[in-house]
Formats: structure tokens, C-alpha cells, sequence
């Protein structure tokens, strides 16, 4: 389990102002750069004023903006954000002045996606193409280069006539400066490529332009790759070395990034141990004088605290937790560390709502990157409101309903609070849901809910209501299958609530989310997820930060594992591949480092002593299995509904009641808290 917050901690340190250059920033936290797509919106100013000015409402002392392309041949995808035409950047000073307003202080990230660039005239170093995208990138030439230089500073002058206070030069995550910079991309012979001077020749080019053309009263941070996490990357003393050429060309601040786009070690999802990376700032500070950020799975006051506090980095940038909570400076401040909503690393809608090209969102927080469709007025005309099951979407609907002001008594059968949240915790790395749990109890003590557990709600029980909320959840579906109730079955439930334990051979009936994570659960230890050293060892990684790339071995070697796994799906499909995009190839290739043996187009035939009885491509066998876990779906709790129906009590469900798919926590708490805006 994660540790609790403190609450009455002092963070001395994190809230204690900076100087950065020309500028003093009011505390050591940033709100880190991230795509958001709102620029792709209806009235995309208006959403992302609100947006930015939310964060800087929260306290957050300094802003990046998502990335902009300096040019046509770097943007991420066609008609992606751009800062190369003055008129354009010049529309986005009313974001500059809500931020400002609210007394942060405000960057556009410059990014030249390279041979990311999801365009057909991309470029590179060199014409190798990138494993994640399709296009192969043209080599620049010599002219290409000197261009592309002015560019930058073409776009960094329009942010600064817009009324940004600096930019932040991407030079991390296997983007055009990156690929410069190391031999896995830059197999130049010319002067930008060869020996580590010229390689590291664009970059401080760049940098050293901007300063000379924006002056001394406009901020530059670099954001540095600390560690690339690929073969043939730069090694400590190379990004040392690039550290204090950035330094003397004239950036304030150096922004730190982990790993490639395209690295097969996980960097910012929940598998990754809090702080894991915060040695590779370390080695990036010890280098150079100027204020040096950690960033990358930090996500509480006590961890940034801990960090800044022993001199690993000068300030933390936090991106994802503050699409979870924009008032967590705030919070930390005002000492109601218990109250903030911490991110979970889950990444379900952030980044793959960018990947799927939706807007950016969070799972936790149903606000995030959608504030304009949201109120905060307290009702005039309170309402009598009962939720009727303690789950995600309970929780939410009722925390949020008695924050605009109704009277709400929350009613849950079990003796705690939590629902499906208590299975899905048990996996490795989502004891991140921990924090979730903390965050909505505190909400609900806060605004006055009535809780009332180990009480099962009946119709009668709820008569005198306004109106009910439905929110009794899911149940484990169990097939029709000889044999299913054999002892060694058994369900998601009981082995990730610990009622059941599992045997040395598992088959695990289903590969949904929920059957990879009750397969990750079998075989991987907890350390994995809560220890860097752990975590290092199975993804190869180096823990000193000194190797090339910073890999001391191959991410995908086996790791040792005690108990034989096999997780079958019916569909003929490859398995997880209706896994998150950011988090399926991880959990993919942990099972499969952990030898979880995968089939898929199975028919189930039954169960006996012997095991599982199949059909796989047309001849039967037997898994032979000490433990069968049915990982097969879910059915709606739903008589309650009916009951109040006949009784013509107004009910509303949401969450699984209303709709039984996996343990969708994003889809919960968006309809808890929504349906809540309502009354």
C-alpha cells in the first residue's frame, strides 16, 4: 500500500519561491507539458484559458503549454498546434492573460516531432525510420539544419510577442534535438553528427540563437533527455556534458525527460515506482548551476518534498496530477493534503484519449480539459438525495452532490467503502487506488454525506428520497460450462480479494483487462511496482543512470517466475490487444516476461481433476490447471432499480449497474459526478 499523507507535514522546501533567470517563481512546482488536443475544439481559446488559469488558480507556479511545432515538417500530426505564424500566435494571448491573471507564469513548449512526426515530409538526422510510425523521415541537409534553426527562433519571438514569459526547447523523448544528439538515430559524417561536439551541435545552436534574439528577460528551459532507456543512447557523461553546453548557451532552467517514445522500458504508467527516476536528475543537477526539474511519476507533496528537499532536483514538474487536481499547490499549502485527488498513473484518459485523438481528460477527475462543461453553483433548491452503493461511481455522484449543496446519504452494503476499486487496487501498481479511496472518503466526510455501511438498501428504506442514485455495480458472470463448479474454480473476485488463493498452475479464463490483471497478479511480485531497484532489475534498467541509454540489460529477458500461467481468450484476436494503447504493450510484455503463456480462438469445453478441457484450432486438449480463474465478464446489479420502478421512486443508475463492462472505473466517475451537476 502506498503511504498515507501526512496532512500536517511542512513542505518548506516544495512552496519556498526560485529565482529563474529573469523571473522568481512562487513555489518549485510546474505544471509539466502535455498534449490536451483542446486546440482542436470549438472555441479552443475559451477551453484553454480555462483550462491553463484553473492550474494557475491551484498555485502552480509556472505553466508549459503542449507542444508546438516551429515549422510544417515537426508537427506531431496534420494540423497539429504550430507557433511559425506570428497572426496565429498572437490569438493565444488571452491564455497568456488568464494565467497570468491568476499569478503564474506561463511557457509554450517548442517541439520538432522529427521521425515522430505523423507527416509524410518528415525529417530526421538520418532516414531511419521510427518503430512507431509509418512514415521513413527525410535526412536534412546542411540548409535543412540552419533553417530549422531559425525556425525555432521565429517561433520562440511569436510566443514572445503573444505574451508567453519563455519557452521550453523539447529535447527529450526521441524528438528531433534527441535524435541528434545519440548514435541510435545520428549517423551523420558531416558537423552534426560523429563525435558528441557534433552531435550536440543543434541543440545548443538553437538554445544559444533563441537567447541571443529574445534577450535576457525571457526564460528558456531546455528539456533534456536523462535517460534515453534505448540502445545506443547517450551515456551520463555525454548528458553531463550536453547539460553545460546548454548552460553556457543560455538557457535558465533544464527540464529533465525519460525515455524514448519508442523505448520498451515503461516511464511514466502505473507499474513504475514513485520517484523511480529521480537519480537522473540528480546526475543532470550535480552538472550544472542552473535550477535543474525532476519530473516523471511523482504525484504527492510528501515525494516532491522529499526530493527537492535532498537536492535531487530544484523543482518538480508535474503533468498528469494536474489534470487529476489543479488546486494540489493549493492543497499542500493550505495543509489538506488528505483532500487532494491524486493522480494514478493510469493513463486511460490522457493519453490514450490522445492517441485516439480525443481530447485529454482524466479518470479521477471528470473536469480536466472539459471545466467550461462543468458549474460550481450551490444550489438554491437543495434536494433529498440516497446513492445506493459505495463504489466509484457512488462515491462521485454523492461527494459531488453534497458539495453543491444537497442533502446525501450514501448507502453501501459491504463494510467499506470502495467496490470493484477494492479488486482492482490488488493488481501490481494499482494500489494506486488507494489514493482514490482516500481522496473520495475525505470528500464525502467534507461535504457532509451520510454514510451508512454494512446496509444493503431496500425500496422501503428509500421512499422519502427526492430522487436515487443506482449505483450497486457488477458481479462476476459465470459461464455455462461443465464443471464450473468444480473447487478449483474460481472467480476474478475471490483471487484479487484474497478469499481464494491461487495454485502453481493457473488458467485464466478471459484476456480482458481483467484477465491480464489477475495474470499479473499471479506471477509478478509486489516489489516490481513499489521498489526502483526491483522495477530496474526486471525492465534492465541501469539504477546508476551511467550506462548508454541507461539500459544495463534487455528490457524484454525473462524474469523467473514460480507459478505457470495460461490465459485463454475465445476471440481469435492477438490477447490485450483491447488493452489502453500507453499501458497494454507493458502489461503484454510483462506476462510475457514472466512466461504467462497466451492462446487465443479457444472453446471452452468444461472443467474436471484433469483441469480445463479446450478445443484449439480444431483438436481438443486439456490446460492442465491446479486453479481456474473466470475472468468472463460481468452482470449488472440491477433488481434494486426494478423494485424502485414499481414503487415509481425516481432512480437513476450509473456505473455498472447501468452498464457491466470490465471494471470501468473512467466511465464511473464521469456519471457519478455529471448525473450529480444535475439535481
Amino acid at each position: 500500500m502506498k503511504p498515507n499523507h501526512k496532512g500536517t507535514q511542512a513542505f518548506n522546501n516544495l512552496l519556498s519561491p526560485l529565482r529563474v533567470g529573469a523571473f522568481e517563481l512562487r513555489n518549485r512546482v510546474i505544471m509539466g507539458s502535455m498534449h490536451t488536443r483542446l486546440e482542436s475544439q470549438e472555441d479552443p481559446i475559451t477551453k484553454q484559458a480555462a483550462f491553463y488559469a484553473e492550474r494557475a488558480r491551484g498555485e502552480v507556479a509556472l505553466v508549459i503549454t503542449g507542444g508546438f511545432s516551429p515549422n510544417d515538417e515537426g508537427l506531431l500530426e496534420p494540423g497539429g498546434p504550430r507557433m511559425d505564424d506570428a497572426a496565429e500566435a498572437a490569438s493565444l494571448r488571452p491564455i497568456c492573460d488568464a494565467v497570468h491573471n491568476e499569478g503564474a507564469l506561463i511557457c509554450a513548449q517548442l517541439l520538432h516531432a522529427g521521425r515522430y512526426a505523423k507527416v509524410e515530409n518528415c525529417v530526421a538526422p538520418s532516414p531511419i525510420r521510427a518503430p512507431i510510425n509509418k512514415f521513413v523521415p527525410r535526412e536534412m541537409t546542411h540548409e535543412d539544419i540552419l533553417r530549422t534553426i531559425s525556425d525555432f527562433v521565429t517561433a520562440a519571438a511569436n510566443a514572445q510577442a503573444a505574451g508567453f514569459d519563455g519557452v521550453e526547447v523539447m529535447g527529450s523523448e526521441g524528438y528531433l534535438l534527441n535524435e541528434f544528439t545519440v548514435p541510435h538515430t545520428n549517423k551523420r559524417t558531416d558537423d552534426w553528427g560523429g563525435s558528441v561536439d557534433n552531435r550536440h551541435r543543434l541543440p545548443v545552436a538553437i538554445v544559444r540563437a533563441v537567447r541571443d534574439h529574445c534577450g535576457p528577460d525571457f526564460m528558456i528551459i531546455y528539456r533534456i533527455s536523462a535517460a534515453d532507456l534505448i540502445e545506443n543512447g547517450a551515456p551520463a557523461e555525454e548528458i553531463a556534458l550536453l547539460a553545460q553546453k546548454i548552460e553556457a548557451a543560455g538557457a535558465d532552467m533544464l527540464n529533465t525527460g525519460i525515455g524514448w517514445h519508442e523505448a520498451r522500458v515503461p516511464t511514466i504508467a502505473y507499474p513504475v515506482p514513485r520517484g523511480a527516476w529521480r537519480t537522473a536528475a540528480a546526475n543532470i543537477k550535480r552538472a550544472v548551476s542552473i535550477p535543474v526539474v525532476a519530473s516523471n511519476r511523482i504525484n504527492t507533496p510528501e515525494l516532491a518534498e522529499d526530493i527537492v528537499a535532498n537536492g535531487d532536483a530544484d523543482l518538480i514538474s508535474m503533468a498528469r496530477p494536474m489534470l487529476a487536481d489543479p488546486n494540489f499547490v493549493r492543497k499542500t499549502r493550505e495543509g489538506r493534503t488528505d483532500e487532494i485527488n491524486t493522480c494514478i498513473a493510469c493513463n486511460q484518459a490522457c493519453l490514450d484519449y490522445i492517441f485516439s485523438e480525443r481530447v485529454a481528460g482524466c479518470l479521477v477527475n471528470p473536469r480536466a480539459g472539459r471545466e467550461t462543461e462543468f458549474h460550481d453553483t450551490i444550489t438554491t433548491q437543495p434536494k433529498k438525495i440516497a446513492v445506493v452503493g459505495g463504489g466509484a461511481a457512488g462515491m462521485a455522484s454523492a461527494a459531488e452532490a453534497a458539495r453543491l449543496g444537497h442533502d446525501v446519504t450514501l448507502f453501501e452494503a459491504a463494510d467499506t467503502l470502495g467496490g470493484q476499486l477494492n479488486l482492482a487496487r490488488a493488481a501490481p501498481g494499482k494500489d494506486e487506488f488507494d489514493e482514490t479511496l482516500r481522496y473520495f472518503e475525505s470528500k464525502l466526510h467534507k461535504n457532509g454525506v451520510a454514510v451508512k455501511l454494512g446496509t444493503a438498501a431496500s425500496a422501503s428504506d428509500l421512499s422519502g428520497f427526492d430522487h436515487v442514485v443506482i449505483a450497486t455495480g457488477v458481479t462476476p458472470r459465470i459461464p455455462d460450462l461443465p464443471g464450473i463448479d468444480h473447487p478449483k474454480v474460481a472467480t476474478y473476485a475471490q483471487i484479487l480479494s484474497g478469499e481464494r488463493q491461487a495454485g502453481a498452475r493457473v488458467a485464466v479464463m478471459g484476456a480482458g483487462g481483467i484477465g491480464f490483471d489477475v495474470a499479473e497478479y499471479l506471477v509478478a511480485a509486489p516489489a516490481e511496482t513499489e521498489q526502483s531497484s526491483a522495477f530496474f532489475g526486471v525492465w534492465g534498467v541501469d539504477e546508476g543512470f551511467t550506462q548508454p541509454g541507461a539500459l544495463n540489460g534487455d528490457p524484454l529477458a525473462p524474469v523467473p517466475c514460480s507459478r505457470a500461467v495460461t490465459v485463454l481468450q475465445r476471440k481469435p484476436s492477438k490477447p490485450g490487444r483491447g488493452l489502453g494503447v500507453s499501458t497494454g504493450w507493458i502489461l503484454r510484455n510483462a506476462l510475457r516476461k514472466h512466461g504467462v503463456q497466451m492462446l487465443a480462438g479457444v472453446s471452452y469445453e468444461g472443467i474436471d481433476d484433469a483441469g480445463l478441457h479446450i478445443t484449439l484450432d480444431g483438436a481438443p486438449s486439456v490446460v492442465e490447471a491446479d486453479t481456474i480463474v473466470l475472468c468472463t465478464g460481468q452482470e449488472p446489479v440491477r433488481a434494486l432499480h426494478q423494485a424502485l420502478t414499481d414503487q415509481g421512486i425516481a432512480a437513476t443508475m450509473i456505473g455498472g449497474a447501468k452498464e457491466a463492462s470490465e471494471l470501468d472505473a473512467l466511465r464511473a466517475i464521469d456519471e457519478g459526478v455529471r448525473l450529480a451537476q444535475t439535481f
